[in-house]
């Protein structure tokens, strides 16, 4: 099987981290597969660092005849057996392409985010009718699909993200490692969120609860993991000065942007998840691979990861109050903590695994031939 797959984005976020991803699992497997990205894009950059055989077009416009030309000559030359395009974009290049190389290879959508954009007009039925599946990273982001795209339900199938769990272990991470460096003793219970410091990821929620929880408990601590992206900054500032309003002092960390991700989900008691609307939420998996009790939102991608009173509490959606008073019910309770972290686990492992995502993928891939 040979397989291409496009992300013309020049973004760097979750879309095109899953497109390198996806690409180098298949390649993992043996499957010979290239990737065609924007020239001098990050996602170029990171896939040359890796090896990875890819194709670079500045592909802007939607009806770029001299690109889709090109485009359609590579199709002709390799013979590909697959198309994955990482965005809806990618198949306004793809679709003509494939019509002027006289290609049927099977043409596969992922779908990362939602769209608001009513796209059942008479231009997007003719391209959106070669797409042979839809993958959707989540219930919620399938729904949109169905919505807003000329998509039928058969159509659309729901392929979550997925996590390297032997990588996100807890079995094989130093918990002290993180906390010895920021001298958290034993007994301190620590809660903490991971997310770009940016709006609508609950900063704000977060700060409001940790104010309430301080004045309840002497033992617990708090950590902010994340940094602003560019433009951003005005925001991160704005979070920052809140929490000197609160003066919390030493009870809460901002810990900057990490690398170390296992070790810093290693280190916490509880992990806030605290997002306005995820279409998925990478780092909420992650969460539930190292088996930390959770406290989550209950909007959006995130109902396909936690399971209220089994691996977390959902709280009200940018209620700070409710987000308190639920952090509260694990704080107090040991057990509950030790209940959700087995089963955050074993959710982790039977849902979101990237061995068990590629065999669903390739599956689909053989399917389609």
């Amino acid at each position: 099987m040979r397989v291409l797959f496009t992300c013309l984005s020049q973004s760097w976020g979750g879309m095109e981290m899953y497109a390198l991803t996806t690409v180098k699992q298949l390649l993992k497997q043996n499957i010979k597969t290239e990737l065609v990205c924007f020239p001098g894009s990050r996602l170029y950059e990171e896939a040359f660092k890796e090896n990875v055989s890819t194709h670079t077009f500045g592909f802007k416009s939607y009806f770029n005849l001299k690109t889709i030309r090109n485009f359609s000559s590579l199709i002709k030359q390799n013979k590909y057996d697959v198309i994955e395009c990482g965005g809806s974009k990618d198949l306004w290049l793809v679709v003509p392409a494939l019509k002027l190389a006289g290609s049927n290879v099977p043409v596969f959508l992922s779908k990362q985010m939602a769209s608001f954009i009513f796209k059942k007009d008479f231009l997007h039925r003719w391209i959106y009718s070669r797409v042979t599946k839809a993958f959707a990273i989540s219930s919620m982001i399938a729904k949109n699909l169905e919505e807003t795209t000329p998509l039928t339900k058969d159509k659309i199938v729901l392929l979550h993200n997925a996590i390297d769990t032997t990588k996100f272990d807890p079995s094989i991470i130093d918990r002290n490692k993180v906390r010895s460096e920021f001298s958290l003793v034993e007994n301190e219970i620590l809660i903490g969120m991971i997310a770009r410091i940016s709006p609508g990821k609950g900063h704000e929620e977060f700060l409001e609860a940790a104010e309430i929880l301080s004045t309840k408990f002497f033992n617990i601590k708090f950590m902010i993991v994340g940094e602003a992206s560019r433009g951003e900054e005005a925001y991160a500032q704005k979070i920052k000065t809140q929490a000197a309003q609160i003066n919390l002092g030493s009870k809460l960390i901002f810990a900057g942007f990490r690398k170390d991700t296992p070790e810093i989900l290693a280190a916490l008691d509880i992990f806030i998840f605290p997002s306005h609307d995820e279409a998925f939420g990478i780092a909420l998996a992650e969460a539930l691979s190292m088996g930390k009790p959770s406290v989550c939102s209950n909007f959006a991608g995130v109902l396909d990861i936690a399971v209220d009173n089994l691996t977390s509490f959902l709280f009200e959606k940018g209620n700070g109050k409710d987000l308190a008073l639920k952090t509260e019910q694990l704080i107090v309770s040991k057990e509950t903590r030790e209940r959700f972290a087995i089963e955050a686990r074993k959710r982790a492992v039977e849902m979101f695994d990237m061995e068990i995502f590629t065999n669903k993928l390739i599956n689909h891939f053989k399917q389609s031939r």
